[in-house]
């Protein structure tokens, strides 16, 4: 197959949530079919609710400056498949995406043929393949993964990791994980291992801390919790300056990369699991971990689009993400303010719309091309409480474009409710680059 190909034949296996399919079993047979590639590079594997992507990006950051050769696996992609695996910051290219979906592709198809599946493995499974695979071949030392959905059935908890991040849980994918923190916080528990270390993020909700400390016990490891960072200030436009007390050393003046209080947090947990790969023969000395955090790239979170007006991309989809950036909006966004929202239709869409929709004086709703976006009518029952204008859109483009209209130059677009929004909006900002590259 071509790069064309094998995406078409990915996509034809479903879509990537509605029909996945939760278990290990699958994932365990086509790796082995494949020579077990993971096992040839040491892993960690980060969960959590909302800041797993920012946390795997920052603590990809930080290894690549310590001068490890490191691959980062992530998910969803906001524009390009290949954004999904890199290693030492480069994505896959085509060539090579195409050559080892192949080899995945007939790996699964004889384990099916062998009656050893009953089905092909899914998107998902054979993504994380794909990856495994391509990392191996590029002699990684250590490959940061981030868990595509809960942990316990994750395609990417097949790895035996050396270390395990929990980032900050709260309620998501309640009709997969369960309608309770406790069920949630189990799902994702459930990456920690026994003789693994672990490293808990910090958490808002007691519960969840409850059931990681639980399972921490029953595996006999001894977590390191991140404290609270002290925060001293921000520049550009909300990267937050910090103070940090670990486990084992005393920082000051940290700058993290990407923006908004919350990413020192997420900041406080890589220094902590630095520390503990520095233990564990992955030096990383004091300098490559503070350039780290500093120089992080993280797209589609607090991204903000020089243009007039400026726009603001962030991929908050939940409540608890909506509510960071809610802080983050009321910090630093000058009124007016104008919001572009779509988001899936089994998120909680009325909890997003309490956090955001009385922060804009105009709200875009539109459409995602996709089976799970929500429709007119979920979208509008938040956003017509208020006295702000609301405006109906079929596209995302079309969205853009009201949005622009209404907009003073000196003003704010904030896009949020979904990845899959930012995604779409990232596509048709690179094609108005393109267009204007070329006039």
């Amino acid at each position: 197959m071509n790069f064309k190909e094998s995406l078409a034949y990915l996509l034809s296996l479903g879509h990537e949530v509605l029909a996945a399919k939760y278990g290990l079993e699958s994932t365990r047979a086509l790796l082995q079919a494949l020579g077990n590639p993971q096992n040839s590079f040491k892993s960690v594997l980060v969960a959590g609710t909302n800041g797993k992507g920012s946390l795997s990006a920052m603590l990809d950051s930080v290894l690549r400056a310590a001068g490890h050769r490191v691959a980062l696996y992530t998910s969803p992609h906001l524009v390009r498949i290949q954004e999904r695996m890199r290693v030492d910051s480069w994505e896959i290219d085509e060539a090579d995406f195409a050559r080892i979906a192949t080899g995945v592709r007939l790996a699964a198809e004889r384990l099916v043929d062998a009656s050893e599946l009953s089905s092909p493995p899914t998107f998902f499974e054979q993504i994380t393949a794909i990856a495994l695979k391509w990392f191996s071949e590029q002699s990684v030392q250590i490959a940061v993964l981030e868990v595509g959905l809960g942990g316990r059935l994750d395609a990417t908890n097949t790895v035996d990791p050396i270390l395990s991040v929990i980032a900050s849980i709260d309620y998501d994918h309640q009709n997969l994980l369960g309608d309770t923190i406790e069920s949630i916080a189990t799902e994702k528990a459930a990456i920690i291992k026994p003789g693994v270390q672990a490293v808990i993020g910090r958490q808002r909700n007691g519960d969840a801390v409850e059931v990681l400390m639980r399972r921490c016990l029953e595996m006999s490891v001894l977590p390191a919790f991140a404290n609270e960072p002290a925060l001293t200030g921000a520049c550009d436009f909300g990267r937050p300056v910090f103070n940090y007390e670990s486990s084992r050393s005393t920082y000051s003046g940290v700058l993290a990369g990407l923006r908004g209080r919350h990413q020192a947090d997420n900041a406080a947990a890589v220094i902590e699991s630095a520390e503990l790969l520095n233990e564990a023969g992955f030096a990383i000395p004091r300098e490559a971990l503070l350039a780290g955090l500093r120089d992080t790239k993280w797209p589609g979170r607090l991204e903000l689009v020089d243009d007039r007006p400026a726009i603001l991309l962030d991929g908050a989809h939940n409540p608890a993400g909506a509510h960071a950036l809610r802080l983050f909006l009321e910090e630093y966004a000058t009124p007016p303010l104008t919001m572009i929202f779509a988001a899936m239709k089994d998120k909680d869409i009325d909890g997003m719309g309490r956090e955001l929709f009385d922060l804009a004086r105009t709200i875009v709703l539109t459409q995602l091309r996709d089976p799970r976006g929500a429709t007119g009518p979920s979208l509008a029952r938040p956003a017509l409480v208020g006295s702000h204008n609301v405006i109906f859109t079929e596209t995302v483009r079309q969205a853009l474009s009201w949005a622009r209209s209404v907009t003073a130059p000196g003003g704010l677009i904030c896009v949020a409710g979904s990845l899959y929004l930012i995604g779409e909006l990232k596509r048709l900002l690179e094609e108005d680059d393109s267009q204007h590259a070329t006039v």
